[in-house]
């Protein structure tokens, strides 16, 4: 076997050129009537049992090419670029030169290959120096939704619904007097000033009594994810069976005692402040390290292949799928409440990818230029840390070298994070 590689007119992009030995060839269709073999049914044998030879005369012999092709070309080209140190972050555009029974394969893969990022100015970057402080505002917010979390819904059978209370609802929606799917329920909760409802909707709860029914007239958002329903307009018939309204508890020591490990409001709000405290450092540190990246990667050159691209926001979507499948929806749902088609959120994240591309080449050329490493310490470090997530022993992953080099990557990229920091220059805002 054997391999050509050329560069293409294009900028990071090769051709490969692969020959393959007609023996191997041979030997991959075998394999294919092996596994194929029991599908084929040809007068004279039992359905699975007709020899080779005897399949390829009644079907012809490229009923096993194209599965050869895919057996053993696929291996073959990753072994190529292995060879000739070639990074492809794309798919490759195959083309088949010569495929046939005692005849060589030979096959050509044009693919996009990694670029390297040109630096620019990388030490030295100036940025405004990011800093988040406590207020009281900020403490009063976190015992705000202590109180939430801890308080009691009471029945009110005294007054009509105010703005606040929780309402429970039957109602029936119709447009141009039919009910449309989705618009009826009973006994339903609402919550008045919760903006959950049609704009206009709960405005319109406001001032019903106990018992009282009501149509409520409201006009669908035109951007509303139904497209039936968008932009129409509706009449709710609506009941109200119960009104209730949230009791919450005194800030107190009480409270305190009652939420936490704290016999005092005081020790509470010390507690309160100290945690905000930490999380604004950990956000002041990654949002400084994004800020310095991004500074960084304006000031650096590099052309970004299509495939590259493609495959980013590839990843992006199946990232979008995991969540979504969290709340039991898929993305075709997701993409029809939001009346977009696939290539319109393709489109919208490209510029997303584009940047999250460009930033790590820029991270990697910081390494390159650097000569950043990262020391078997480490790694060892990491390896514990993994093990112990995953509640495995540090000598499961001993032999797995994908697993060492994808933690060195992440160890140099951190360095490589904290050296630009490091050497940026922190303005103050209106200095």
């Amino acid at each position: 076997m054997n391999c050509k590689v050329e560069k293409t007119e294009n900028t990071n992009e090769v051709k490969l050129e692969i020959t393959i030995d007609s023996s191997k060839f041979d030997e991959a269709m075998k394999k294919v009537y092996f596994k194929s073999a029991k599908y084929f049914n040809i007068p004279g044998f039992r359905k699975g049992k007709a020899p080779m030879n005897i399949v390829e005369k009644y079907y012809g012999p490229e009923i096993f090419y194209e599965d050869a092709f895919n057996e053993i070309a696929t291996e073959e080209y990753e072994n190529m670029l292995k060879e000739h140190n070639i990074e492809a972050v794309s798919r490759p555009q195959v083309d088949i030169v010569q495929m046939g029974k005692g005849q060589d394969l030979i096959f050509t893969a044009i693919v996009q290959t990694k670029p390297e990022a040109e630096l620019g100015k990388y030490k030295g970057i100036e940025i405004e120096k990011i800093e988040y402080n406590v207020s009281d505002d900020d403490i009063n917010h976190e015992l705000k939704h202590m109180q939430e979390k801890n308080s009691r819904l009471i029945s009110i059978d005294n007054r009509p619904v105010e703005s606040g209370d929780i309402t429970v609802i039957d109602f029936v929606g119709s447009v141009d007097g039919v009910e449309f799917e989705g618009g009826k329920a009973e006994n339903y909760e609402l919550e008045i000033g919760s903006n959950t409802f049609i704009p206009g909707f709960e405005d319109q709860i406001i001032g019903m009594k106990i018992d009282e029914e009501k149509d409520i007239k409201v006009k669908f958002p035109e951007e509303y994810f139904s497209k039936e329903l968008a932009g129409k307009d509706a009449v709710f018939k609506v009941t109200l069976h119960e009104i209730k309204k949230k009791e919450l508890p005194k800030l107190d020591d009480e409270l305190a005692k009652d939420v936490s490990e704290f016999d005092t409001l005081e020790e509470l709000k010390a507690s309160i402040k100290e945690k905000l405290e930490e999380q604004n450092k950990q956000r002041e540190k990654y949002e400084t390290q994004e800020a310095v990246i991004k500074a960084v990667s304006e000031k650096a050159k590099v052309e970004i292949p299509s495939g590259m691209i493609e495959i980013e926001v590839d990843n992006m979507l199946k990232d979008i799928e995991t969540r979504l499948s969290y709340q039991g929806l898929k993305l075709e749902q997701y993409l029809q409440m939001m009346g977009k088609t696939e290539e319109e959120i393709r489109k919208e994240y490209e510029p997303q990818a584009i940047e999250a591309i460009k930033s790590r080449l820029v991270l990697e050329a910081v390494i390159k230029k650097e000569k950043i490493e990262a020391t078997e310490e480490e790694i060892k470090e990491k390896l514990g840390e993994m093990a112990k997530n995953y509640d495995k022993k540090e000598e499961d992953f001993d032999d797995n070298e994908n697993i060492k080099n994808y933690l060195a990557e992440g160890i140099k990229s951190e360095k490589a994070i904290d050296f630009l920091v490091e050497n940026a220059k922190m303005k103050n805002v209106g200095k």
